[in-house]
């Protein structure tokens, strides 16, 4: 692991097995951190922040625009084998986070000369008033599995971008991707005692991190069940937290759409990376006069996916991270068939961890498959009448993270997207979509906060009041 920048064992000397989830071969042991490691990391980090936030803001977009650098160049190439093998990432997505990484670290690097702070008038005119915005301190991040470069260095990135220490947590599932991440970070001149990577289980580390009482901020990018313990965690010490958590988003097909290419479109929101994004189009609403026209095509576009190598540049997406993530998916399947809905095609795993893409038609609106997150190559569609019910269809859910309309018709598309209650809608587009600059977040069971841009060293900064009195 990396502590303070240095290469260490965890002090138990435990250690863990990597496996790819693609044939569950051992990837590689990592350290297996607990308590007293996340202790010493803490302690570290807090004269690390002290170090790191007294650099110019010159300094600080300097070592961020090394780290995309070198990521953009041959050092990025360490990413690619590791994200195949360890998140079992078909190739393409893979060069795609790696690309989108590099755009992150760039993004970040701008925000470091934009740590705005602002005045305003008194009635006294003999004084002044100044805010500052000042970064937090330390800062824990908790990184999830499906993305694990891309996630992980904007949650990363924009707190260091801001003067803030960090101490990582990754997945279990993923620790080789941010022990290369971090690296990369010492490589480009990140000073060694503002970052550690700390690899190791929920419970014996990542609730520690999230309980230690040294922390400033802690944030995570996970399940919504591991976010509502963070995020009490946080409020016991009364500290700052940032939470992007789970998602059911819901994709709205209206009437005037092409059946066609809004079955393309759909299919790409659900099945890329085999449906392991918080964001995915999981659920569908489709307005009556084109349902059969458009369920068809969907599940033509499913079938004929390519589920091959995950070097092969035309497969579309790998395994299952684990097994229990495999029998989720088949076993909310099954439920909602039993209750009456229609499984159109697919149900049933392919090979090893590998799911088949599946369409179900109308679930009970009270089963898991439609209400709980499923994280898998799922996809629930039903029809509407209009687009009232559409809206009422795609809004009965606890989440709310991302959504999407299919419509020609702009005002009607407009319309639907004030109505609807997300984070985000997309018009015209399916409901994954990603910018370094945008305010990536939901509502309810989807989290806390946002992050891309402006928007994360918002979240990971706090403002002070400075007034003077000055006689004129």
């Amino acid at each position: 692991m990396w502590l303070g920048g240095e290469p260490v064992a965890a002090q138990t000397d435990a250690w863990f097995d990597v496996l790819a989830p693609a044939d569950g071969t051992v990837l590689a042991q990592v350290p297996r951190a607990g308590r007293e490691d996340v202790d010493a990391a803490v302690t570290v980090a807090r004269q690390g922040f002290f170090t790191w936030s007294g650099q110019a803001p010159a300094a600080r977009e300097a070592v961020l625009l090394k780290a995309a650098e070198l990521m953009a160049g041959e050092g990025g190439a360490r990413f690619l084998d590791t994200l195949i093998d360890e998140s079992g990432s078909v190739i393409a997505k893979a060069r795609n986070e790696i690309r989108y990484s590099v755009d992150l670290l760039r993004t970040a690097a701008g925000e470091c000369r934009r740590l705005y702070g602002d005045t305003f008038p008194n009635d006294n005119p003999e004084r002044l008033s100044m805010v500052f915005r000042e970064p937090l301190g330390v800062v824990g991040v908790v990184s999830p599995y499906n993305a694990p470069l891309s996630l992980l260095v904007k949650m990363t990135a924009f707190p260091l971008a801001a003067g803030n220490a960090v101490v990582i947590k990754p997945s279990e599932e993923t620790p080789l991707t941010a022990l290369a991440f971090g690296q990369l970070l010492l490589d480009a001149g990140l000073p060694p005692q503002a970052l550690s990577v700390l690899t190791g289980f929920g419970g014996e580390c990542g609730a520690p991190l999230s309980g230690h009482p040294g922390l400033d901020c802690i944030a995570l990018t996970g399940s919504t069940h591991t976010g509502i313990a963070v995020g009490k965690a946080a409020m016991e010490h009364m500290r700052r937290c940032q939470l992007e958590l789970g998602g059911k988003s819901a994709l709205l097909v209206l009437a005037d759409a092409d059946p066609e290419e809004a079955a393309a479109i759909a299919a790409d929101g659900i099945f890329t990376h085999a449906g392991q994004i918080c964001m995915a189009n999981s659920r569908i609403v489709v307005e009556a006069p084109v349902f059969r026209d458009f369920t068809a095509a969907l599940v033509r576009r499913a079938e004929a996916l390519h589920l091959g190598d995950l070097r092969d540049e035309n497969s579309r997406y790998g395994p299952l991270i684990n097994r229990a993530a495999l029998d989720k998916a088949l076993a909310q399947v099954a439920d909602a068939v039993a209750r009456g809905a229609t499984l159109l095609t697919g149900g049933e795993a392919l090979h090893g961890l590998t799911m088949k893409p599946t369409v179900v038609e109308a679930p009970p609106l009270d089963c898991a498959l439609w209400r709980e997150e499923t994280f898998a190559p799922v996809v629930s569609v039903v029809s509407a009448e209009n687009l009232d019910e559409a809206i009422e269809l795609a809004n009965d859910s606890a989440y709310g993270l991302s959504a999407a309309v299919l419509t020609h018709h702009l005002q009607r598309g407009l319309a639907a997207a004030r109505r609807l209650r997300s984070g985000a809608v997309h018009i015209g587009m399916h409901a994954f979509q990603s910018n370094a600059l945008a305010p990536i977040g939901g509502l309810g069971l989807s989290g806390l906060g946002r992050s891309g841009g402006r928007y994360s060293t918002e979240e990971f900064t706090e403002l002070k009041w400075i007034s003077v009195e000055a006689p004129a």
